[in-house]
């Protein structure tokens, strides 16, 4: 006898099932509706009401209705009832496609953190804990939101669980172009910051510089510092970098910002590097010493005879300083040339005069003073192109003085800034680059001085601060986002591995002579594989709180908020004005075409 074949197993017979099921699924409704819309249409041209003959109705309809016209029975008991079935099978077939999406995408929710999760970076916990670290909150009965921490974004799926940092948190940010680390991030805690900001930043227009300029300057005054013009800005302010180098360590840190502008971290530990760096922090602190203008350590550079730095640093008491001057000036003439126009090159940006006048004596604008900006609710901007060499040194060095003179004042105030200071870094390793940020990360929570770094990608971290340094920041920060946009497929691999795995059943089906048997397994997967966090969307970020499990974020933009229509009217202002102020400067004037006739 013949094996039986597989039409006869009973597979066959779940077939045959399904389909006739699935026959009877649009069979039925498609009759009723024939009777339905059959006798609407004999009603509306005058016959009389059919009794309930659903199956002759799709069937045989001119029976049913033998008075109706054929083309009235065309339309009213055939083609209407198969519109409206294939219409609501359409319709059932995308709200179980949506469905299913749903169900998906809040798998996923759940597989990542939920709020019970990171509870602490919650709005209760937050507010507790801003009413700890803030002796100036403690009488208030109602603390605002902005008052309580930085708003990083809601809970994927859920409007009502917001997600903020605290103000003894410090961030870092890694989000490639236009994937929100500007509207999404910058711009967002700027805006809702309760004391003092710092941003740096290396665009104007259409951007954060221009969106809360006049929100801040209701907030309290507004400093910007543009040397290379940017914005076209005017000169308002200058700025003395050589207040805090009249001591040899706060010469070596203003010279290290000359010397992180101009080399990466891989080529800062050569002798020409070191040395360079040596011969500026020596001119730099007799300059301070002096109390002369920075521009002046030029001279000295161009002509290394020049006994006046040498007297100086005798005069101050800095004698050993003066002997290691001297040894370099009095060496061979070509170790000391190569020196010499190493460290000019690092200072080459003085030549400037439009850049030096931000960092020179002005008689028409306000000197910039950071011990008295941090207790403010001022707002500096300071901007600065794309390797900017000398400019971004002074942009990174202004930013180091803004940031120690707050850590002296939350001293000086029993070990926290009152309110907190939150200073935005982006573009940091392109126009700030502050060699020992890793460092400082590890204090600057505590003193209530709220950094947030923001990198287009972690290798970018890496060419300035080395592979040790951006470690050592990234395992610093408290708090970590990670927006769209990583294309770095070991970066994703290691955020991947940080999220975790997840438990998933395997369903396994195998046919016999005998049946179906059916068996159910289960293998850990990662709940998100690099794959999906190169693809994540834009609007949504990962979160990694220190302590906490992973969560997904919904980027919550400020062209979002209520009064984004005001924001979107100040910022179309402030960019007019950019623009006017550019078109102003490359307008020729009479003088540049001699005396008139």
């Amino acid at each position: 006898m013949p094996p039986s074949s597989p039409s006869s197993s009973p597979d066959g017979y779940d077939l045959v099932l399904r389909l006739l099921l699935g026959v009877l699924a649009v069979v039925v409704p498609l009759a009723n509706l024939a009777w339905l819309s059959g006798n609407i249409t004999a009603y509306l041209t005058g016959t009389s009401w059919a009794p309930y003959q659903p199956t002759d109705a799709l069937l045989r309809p001119d029976q049913v209705w033998p008075a109706a016209g054929a083309t009235s029975l065309l339309i009213g008991a055939r083609a209407v009832p198969a519109v409206v079935v294939l219409a609501l099978g359409t319709g059932a077939a995308l709200l179980w496609a949506r469905h299913r999406n749903q169900s998906g995408r809040r798998k996923k929710v759940t597989d990542m953190a939920s709020a019970r999760d990171i509870e602490p970076l919650m709005a209760k916990a937050t507010t507790a804990k801003a009413r700890s670290l803030r002796p100036s909150l403690k009488g208030t009965k109602h603390i605002e939101a902005k008052d309580a921490g930085i708003l990083l974004g809601n809970l994927q799926g859920s409007r009502r669980h917001e997600v903020r940092m605290g103000f003894e948190d410090v961030a870092v940010a890694i989000m490639a172009p236009r994937s929100g680390k500007t509207t999404s991030l910058a711009i967002p805690s700027m805006l809702s910051a309760p004391g003092p900001v710092l941003l740096t930043s290396n665009k104007a227009g259409g951007d954060a510089f221009t969106t809360a300029y006049e929100a801040r300057a209701r907030a309290g005054t507004v400093w910007t510092m543009d040397p290379q013009q940017i914005a076209h800005a005017e000169r308002q302010m200058w700025w003395n970098p050589l207040a805090s180098a009249k001591t040899l360590d706060g010469a070596n840190r203003l010279a290290g910002h000359f010397l992180a502008a101009s080399v990466d971290a891989s080529q800062q530990g050569d002798f020409w590097s070191k040395a360079g760096s040596n011969i500026l922090s020596q001119l730099l602190l007799a300059a301070a010493l002096d109390e002369r203008p920075i521009t002046d350590i030029m001279q000295w550079l161009a002509f290394p005879a020049d006994r006046t730095p040498l007297d100086i640093l005798r005069d101050h008491g800095f004698a050993a300083v003066a002997a290691q001057l001297k040894g370099t000036v009095e060496g061979p003439p070509e170790t000391r040339d190569g020196i010499y126009e190493t460290a000019r090159q690092y200072a080459a940006a003085l030549l400037n005069a439009d850049i030096a006048a931000w960092v020179t004596p002005q008689k028409n604008a306000a000197e910039f003073r950071p011990a008295q900006f941090v207790t403010s609710r001022d707002t500096l901007f300071l901007l600065s192109k794309d390797g900017g060499g000398g400019a971004s040194a002074l942009i990174a060095a202004c930013a180091d003085s803004v940031m120690r003179a707050a850590t002296a004042q939350a001293e000086r105030a029993g070990g926290r800034l009152d309110p907190p200071m939150v200073a935005i870094l982006d573009e940091a390793a392109n126009v700030c680059k502050i060699s020992d940020l890793p460092d400082l990360y590890s204090h600057l929570g505590s003193r209530g001085i709220i950094p947030i770094t923001i990198l287009q990608s972690y290798r970018q971290g890496q060419k300035v601060w080395g592979d040790a340094g951006m470690d050592a920041l990234w395992s610093a920060a408290t708090i970590k986002v990670i927006g769209s946009g990583i294309d770095d497929p070991d970066f994703a691999d290691k955020l991947s591995r940080l999220i975790g795995d997840h438990d998933v059943h395997t369903t396994s089906i195998s046919h016999s002579e005998s049946g179906k048997s059916t068996s159910v397994s289960m293998r850990q997967e990662r709940i998100l594989p690099p794959d999906a966090i190169r693809a994540l969307p834009k609007g949504t970020a990962l979160c990694f709180a220190t302590g906490m499990r992973a969560a997904m974020l919904d980027l919550r933009p400020w062209y979002l908020d209520p009064n984004a229509e005001e924001l979107s009217a100040a910022s179309a202002r402030a960019s007019r004005a950019i623009t006017e102020r550019a078109i102003a400067k490359a307008t020729p004037t009479q003088s540049d075409f001699g005396p008139a006739a």
